[in-house]
């Protein structure tokens, strides 16, 4: 609201007049009001009202400092005057006002990637061999045999210890790619061009023991999940050469499988024809000993009958040898024995044997 101070000046001066110069008549006018007392009310009530304000935001502002969440997949880590004091777990809490303790979330969950080597184009699976001459270092390496190889891998990680990850190291993704590196160009120097191409999973699998033990001995807070190789390789200028090593490899792998396939069958072919052999053999022994003892068996049944029986005996062996001895002999010419003038016969005709038999036997027999 603004005063017309000169208007009320002269009401003021009217007022004076009439009343004779006495003050606080009755049923006059009022006396007006006291500005610079209202202006010091006034004074007083905006700086009050400031304070009450400064005092809420300050209020507000400490409030909202002494309450703060940790989310799922994060730990919080609490420090007091700069120290460490406590690790929160996911879900809401309370802590002293800001510049008394202060929150750090670290994300303990969360897999983590470095590649060396190469870069990332589209997905993990799509990638291509990077342009800086650094990253082209990290994947060249010298084997066991000499051989120079590149070699780019990836190593997965997630925060185990967010204490040492936060406070023990100071920069633990530098001391992460040094520390991969080293153990990457160790384990490929034990083993040859051929074993770093054909055994990646092997070798993978003894850089992340090494790495890991690597990483614990220096307090870095981190577990290493996994190491992945990619496709290993040799340089541009060496290519070729490399390309007819590995056809001549591998015409040699194919003869030696090829001699290996027909030793399987020759190897096994002949050890079945020598136990056939020895099996036939082993029962023809057999065979012939049963039969001699059966001979001499019979032989000595023969013998028996013989020693009660001479002459029928003989006569019986006699004839039992003539049953099988005269059917085998073919034709047969039988011939008195004082027959005189026998003319010798040859038949031409019908292919028989020449002459005949003649039998001189004593006719007592």
């Amino acid at each position: 609201m603004n005063w017309d101070w000169d208007k009320l000046r002269e009401q003021k001066e009217k007022y004076e007049n009439k009343s004779g110069g006495q003050k606080g008549g009755g049923g006059g006018m009022p006396t007006p009001p006291n500005f610079d007392e209202f202006f010091n009310k006034m004074k007083n009530f905006r700086f009050t009202g400031i304070i009450a304000v400064v005092v809420i935001l300050l209020l507000i502002f400490f409030g909202g400092s002494m309450v703060y969440q940790v989310e799922l997949d994060e730990v919080g880590v609490v420090q007091r005057f700069g120290q460490f004091n406590r690790i929160s777990q996911p879900g809401l809490h309370f802590k002293l006002p800001a510049g008394l303790e202060q929150v750090k979330t670290v994300m303990v969950k969360r897999i983590r990637k470095e590649e060396f080597g190469f870069e990332t184009v589209q997905g993990s699976d799509n990638f291509r061999y990077s342009n800086d001459s650094s990253e082209r270092d990290e994947a060249l390496m010298l084997t066991g045999d000499l051989n120079v190889a590149i070699v780019p891998w990836i190593v997965q990680y997630r925060i185990a210890d967010p204490y040492n990850y936060l406070f023990k190291v100071k920069d633990v993704k530098s001391l992460l790619r040094d520390m991969s590196e080293s153990t990457m160009r160790t384990v490929v120097g034990d083993r040859s061009i051929n074993e770093v191409i054909s055994e990646r999973i092997e070798i993978a699998q003894a850089a992340t023991e090494k790495l890991q033990a690597e990483m614990d001995q220096a307090e870095a807070g981190v577990n290493i999940v996994t190491i992945e190789m990619k496709k290993t390789n040799v340089p541009k200028p060496v290519q070729p050469s490399f390309n007819e090593v590995n056809a001549a490899i591998q015409e040699k792998e194919q003869i030696i499988y090829k001699a290996r396939e027909e030793y399987n069958k020759a190897v096994p072919a002949a050890r079945g024809e020598a136990k056939r052999v020895i099996k036939d053999a082993e029962g023809y022994a057999i065979e012939r000993v049963n039969k001699a003892r059966g001979d001499v068996a019979k032989f000595k049944s023969i013998y028996k009958e013989y020693a009660k029986a001479r002459q029928v005996t003989e006569t019986r062996l006699y004839l039992e040898a003539m049953n099988e001895v005269i059917p085998k002999m073919g034709k047969k010419y039988v011939i008195d024995s004082e027959q005189k003038n026998l003319l010798p016969f040859l038949p031409m005709g019908d292919g028989g044997v020449a002459g005949g038999m003649t039998t001189n036997r004593n006719s007592n027999k």
